[in-house]
């Protein structure tokens, strides 16, 4: 397969991911106005709970001030930048797509950092006591993109590539 191809299935990914994620973002704010709500249990395990997080991923950095959103806008860009140079190298449709979800996934944080100064997230996973951090599609988008290439990555490997390193 070509490398053109490739492409073309990494930025529609992205596009993809992209479009899912502001257009539940713009429901829930704008529609569904959950900001209002705060929660609403949608099964016994899922719920739609709004929270806007300063931070990264789980909420960390989120003590970095009013200087935090641009900070991490600019460095998720930087992400994406290299993320397109690595989408031009791809070799299979797996490792295309989930560079491209883990991009379109960034540039919707980038967006609500850069509109709001804070991410838009709302699906809260929790069961039995359990309770998973509030992400968005973005973030699911980015670990589903991640696993992926881990994924590919253990599926493509020799074994005399692992018996390489071990010397």
């Amino acid at each position: 397969m070509t490398h053109r191809p490739l492409i073309s299935i990494g930025v529609v990914a992205a596009a993809l991911v992209l479009a899912a994620d502001q257009g539940s973002k713009y429901w829930v704010l704008n529609v569904l106005d959950l900001e209002g709500l705060g929660t609403l249990v949608l099964l016994p395990v899922l719920s739609l709970t709004m929270v806007w997080n300063r931070g990264v991923t789980f909420g960390l950095l989120n003590s970095l001030g009013p200087y935090g959103a641009p900070a991490l806008g600019v460095g998720a860009l930087l992400v994406v930048v290299a993320l397109g140079i690595w989408l031009t190298r791809a070799e299979r449709p797996l490792v295309a797509g989930a560079i491209g979800a883990i991009a379109g996934g960034a540039v919707g944080n980038v967006i609500d950092r850069l509109r709001y100064g804070a991410v838009v997230d709302f699906i809260h996973a929790h069961a039995f006591g359990w309770s998973w951090y509030v992400f968005n599609v973005a973030d699911a988008a980015i670990v589903c993109g991640v696993a992926a290439l881990l994924l590919d990555g253990l599926r493509t490997r020799r074994p005399d590539d692992r018996l390489a390193g071990a010397g």
